[in-house]
């Protein structure tokens, strides 16, 4: 029986999907090529019918699930994407959560396709909480910089209490802290 170019569609929808998921679970290497595709529902054989490697599938996913998390921010402000970020909810799930957190660490590790991908999805995710309302050239600059300091706190945050065990404090302090220096810092510019 032959497969339709909508079920091909579909079928590489749903890879992409199960590997995004999946990688940012347990890391680029702590998932191989025949469990995503059974993940899928799909057979190991099929997979070199849609990505010609497991990098192109990284990159896919990297920028399926930035994708993800930038439209989860789009309509938050900064001071409600902080609270959600580092709430343990998050940190708990990381297959859920920010691609960023999950594989920045792995994605340094990869090829330069993968490094692009990443880069992209910081650049739009710093696009979304910048504020940027016409302001002269260097309150741009501040503001950009102010942004660039969040999401790498945040992000170091997540991972830093994400290696701890989770029953740990200090998991919680990790978050807490951060959080609350975080959004000290943002009050004191108001």
């Amino acid at each position: 029986m032959k497969v339709t170019k909508a079920q091909v569609q579909e079928n590489r929808a749903r890879i992409v999907e199960m590997a995004s998921i999946l990688f940012r679970e347990r890391g680029y290497d702590g998932v191989g090529v025949a469990e995503l595709m059974a993940a899928a529902g799909l057979t190991h054989g099929g997979f070199y019918k849609h990505f010609r490697s497991k990098a192109d599938l990284m990159a896919e996913a990297a920028a399926e699930g930035l994708a993800q998390s930038a439209a989860k921010t789009a309509d938050t402000d900064v001071i409600s994407f902080v609270n959600q970020y580092l709430s343990r909810q998050h940190r708990d799930a990381p297959g859920d959560g920010c691609t960023m957190a999950a594989l920045c660490g792995d994605a340094a590790r990869q090829p330069e396709s993968i490094k692009a991908v990443f880069a992209e999805g910081i650049e739009h995710q710093l696009a979304i909480l910048e504020s940027d309302h016409g302001a002269a050239k260097n309150v741009k600059r501040e503001a950009r910089a102010m942004t660039i300091d969040t999401i790498a706190h945040v992000v170091g945050a997540i991972v830093l209490s994400r290696a701890c065990p989770d029953d740990s404090a200090l998991a919680d302090e990790i978050l807490e802290v951060c959080r609350t220096r975080i959004l000290n810092q943002y009050k004191q510019k108001k």
